[in-house]
Formats: structure tokens, C-alpha cells, sequence
């Protein structure tokens, strides 16, 4: 009877603890053709069904496990990607030395040069020469070192060696064998650094209505969206007058409990100022709101035309390792759930370059929204949701009780 009644207990509790913590998003990741690390953007509407720093997504695959990924804010990144220089010749004189001539594109002008080299345990004294014809050969470096050839991790090391400012059309690099074997450059180029700025996702609202306020002298425009979006930047197309400065808040409607009675106020959320001499496009501290209000103030003035405004937020992507023809989904929307702690994230900066993309489709709400409670069944409605905490917890009690006597007179 106690074993039974303990069953009972533990099943109830993990029953109303997963009735509470389930992710209420979901979507498929399109299928990609090759193993590796791919980049998926963040759709508007998943990061709307997220907590605001995106802490609660998750990315299983067919088999129910979770996947490992990193959150990349593609704002403005740093893509270093590597260009191959043509190895024009490799000359072995035993216990001497090896020559190797590299081409340098000719638009080049170049102080380094990044050599992929096979493990070694050893340490080489190298010379840098250059030449347009491969005939005559001047000096640029003599006598350096190259040295920490050896990686546990890898079966090849990156080594970039520094030089004066050259404009060589072919280097020469000569390593001394004299002491060691030769090593094996397996090629030889460049990484180049781009700062690459991405075009911002453009989310539209559900409805923005525009109401004139004449007493007050101000224009109100009411912005609501299907649910809380990121917002990070706003821009306003004025069409007349031709000249005008006007100040701009955005604030929205909060509840608040003032002598147990519920007062509504407005809350500044950020201001700023429309200005003819200016592009009118703010960048502005990142906003998550369903619904929130912009206020122009006139003063004596005519209202403004305006012919749009438009709500843009930085795009975000997710990085994660994928296999080919494998079938992957995503999941969010469970507020309980904390930032995920991966190793992967420790290796963010070995995982650079232009990743191939994919993307999220076929995006479900698990649990319809607040909008539509009106529709819902009774057994969906907030009243029974409480009424069932309430006997699930007169229930917990009861089995406790029971357990607690039965314990008293076995004793």
C-alpha cells in the first residue's frame, strides 16, 4: 500500500511538471546536402515565440537528441576566408636546403604569407626572397625562424610569417636542411579580413494606426504586432513639409497596482527627434514588445505626412553541426529553460568563414495565443488550468498525509 501510494505521488508530480514544460514552438530545418557546419537565420517569428536573448531554443535530431549550436549575431562580422597562392616549384637539395617559389597575385601588396605545414618537431632558420621574372632573386628576409611546429590537435599546423612591405609577383622562401629533415608545406597563401554588414530583416506589424490628437497637438500612431517582436531599428519616410524637426517618444501601456486599485501609465521606452536634414532611421536600444505607441509632438505646427514606417531588426543566426540527408527540428518557446552550456561555444572562432545555409519551415504554435482565448475549449481557459493546480495540489497533500500515517503506525 505505501510502495503504491509513493508510485502515485511521484507519477502526479512528474505529470503536472511536464504539463508546464513544454516548448510551445516548433519547426523542421530544411534538409542540407553535405556533413558540416551550416548557419540557419533566425526567422522573425521564431525569435518572437523566444525568450528575448533566445536562451530557450533547441535543435534535436530524428532521434529526439539535442544538437549542439552557438547564437551568431549577424549585424556585423569579421569574415576571414583563406586565398591559395599557386606553388610554382619545390626544390629538395638533401642536407641542405628547400626551395619553395610561390605566386603572388599582382594586385597584391603583401608583408605576410600564411604557410600550411605538416607536423614537425623541429625548428627551421629560414630566408625570404622576391622576383617578377623567377630570375633575379633580391632579398626581403634573412635568417628568421619558424618554430611550435607541432599541433595535438591537427595533423598540420598555421604558421604566418611577417616580412617588409613586398610587391614581388614570385617569393622565394629557402629553408635550411642542414640540421633537419625538410618539412612538408602542404600550401601557402593568405587570410583575408572582411567586415561584411548584413541587410536587416524588415518585420511588418499587424496593424499601426494613426490618430491626430488635436487638443494635445501631437500625432499618435498605435504599432501592434502578432506577437513581441526584437526591434532594433526604425525608419520614417516623411513626404511634407519640406523642412521640420519634431520631437519623437515611443512608450507603451503599462498596468500597475497603486491602493489595490489597477492604474494604466505610459512608459517611455526611447526618444529621439525627426529632422529634415537627417535620414529620419534610428538605431535604438533593442525594443521586445507586442504593442507599443509613438507619440510626435507638433507644437503649433501642421502634422507631418508621413508616407511609411518602417520596424527592422539585426539578423541572428544559429551555427550547428549537421549530417547530410538528416531530418532536424527546432524548438522554443519554454520560458523555464536557461542558456544551453555547450562546448561547441568554447570554439566559436575556430568555425569561421562563409557557412552554407539552411533554413527553419513549417513553424507551429503548439498552445494558441492569449488573442485566441476566447476560442478556446473550457478545459483550455486560464479558471481550469488553476482549478487543476488547486486539486492536483489538494490531491499531493492527501497522498502525503496518507504516507506521513501510515509511517506513524507502522512505527
Amino acid at each position: 500500500m505505501k510502495t503504491m501510494k509513493l508510485n502515485s505521488l511521484f507519477i502526479l508530480l512528474f505529470l503536472t511538471n511536464l504539463s508546464f514544460a513544454q516548448f510551445q514552438t516548433t519547426g523542421k530545418i530544411k534538409e542540407v546536402a553535405e556533413n558540416g557546419f551550416h548557419e540557419i537565420v533566425l526567422s522573425p517569428e521564431i525569435r518572437s515565440y523566444s525568450k528575448q536573448d533566445l536562451s530557450d531554443i533547441r535543435i534535436f535530431n530524428a532521434k529526439g537528441i539535442e544538437v549542439p549550436y552557438f547564437i551568431q549575431s549577424n549585424s556585423e562580422a569579421l569574415l576571414n576566408t583563406f586565398e591559395e597562392y599557386p606553388i610554382v616549384s619545390k626544390t629538395v637539395f638533401p642536407k641542405k636546403s628547400t626551395s619553395i617559389i610561390v605566386a603572388v597575385p599582382s594586385v597584391k601588396n603583401n608583408n605576410q604569407i600564411s604557410l600550411f605545414i605538416a607536423n614537425a618537431d623541429v625548428v627551421k632558420n629560414y630566408s625570404i626572397s622576391g622576383s617578377n621574372n623567377q630570375t633575379e632573386w633580391f632579398g626581403i628576409s634573412n635568417s628568421q625562424i619558424l618554430d611550435d611546429l607541432n599541433s595535438s590537435s591537427e595533423a598540420s599546423v598555421v604558421k604566418t610569417i611577417s616580412y617588409p612591405l613586398s610587391t614581388y609577383k614570385y617569393l622565394k622562401i629557402d629553408f635550411d636542411d642542414r640540421k633537419t629533415l625538410p618539412i612538408n608545406v602542404l600550401k601557402v597563401g593568405n587570410f583575408n579580413t572582411q567586415l561584411q554588414k548584413n541587410i536587416l530583416q524588415e518585420i511588418k506589424p499587424k496593424k499601426a494606426v494613426t490618430t491626430e490628437l488635436a487638443s494635445l497637438k501631437q500625432t499618435e500612431i498605435h504599432v501592434l504586432f502578432e506577437a513581441p517582436q526584437i526591434i532594433n531599428q526604425i525608419a520614417f519616410e516623411i513626404s511634407k513639409p519640406t523642412y521640420y524637426k519634431r520631437n519623437v517618444i515611443i512608450y507603451k501601456k503599462v498596468e500597475q497596482q497603486i491602493k489595490h486599485k489597477s492604474e494604466i501609465f505610459d512608459e517611455e521606452i526611447i526618444s529621439f527627434e525627426l529632422n529634415s536634414n537627417t535620414k529620419n532611421s534610428f538605431t535604438i536600444p533593442e525594443i521586445f514588445e507586442k504593442e507599443f505607441y509613438i507619440k510626435i509632438e507638433n507644437k503649433d505646427n501642421q502634422p507631418l505626412t508621413i508616407s511609411s514606417v518602417k520596424y527592422s531588426q539585426k539578423p541572428v543566426s544559429v551555427i550547428v553541426d549537421l549530417n547530410a540527408n538528416e531530418k532536424y527540428s527546432i524548438k522554443t518557446g519554454n520560458k523555464n529553460l536557461n542558456e544551453p552550456d555547450y562546448d561547441l561555444s568554447d570554439f566559436k572562432n575556430n568555425i569561421s568563414g562563409k557557412l552554407p545555409q539552411t533554413n527553419i519551415y513549417d513553424i507551429k504554435q503548439i498552445v494558441s495565443s492569449k488573442d485566441k482565448a476566447e476560442n478556446k475549449s473550457f478545459w483550455q481557459q486560464r479558471w481550469f488550468m488553476w482549478l487543476c493546480i488547486l486539486l492536483g495540489g489538494i490531491t499531493i497533500l492527501y497522498f502525503t498525509a496518507s504516507l506521513v500515517k501510515d509511517l506513524k503506525e507502522k512505527n
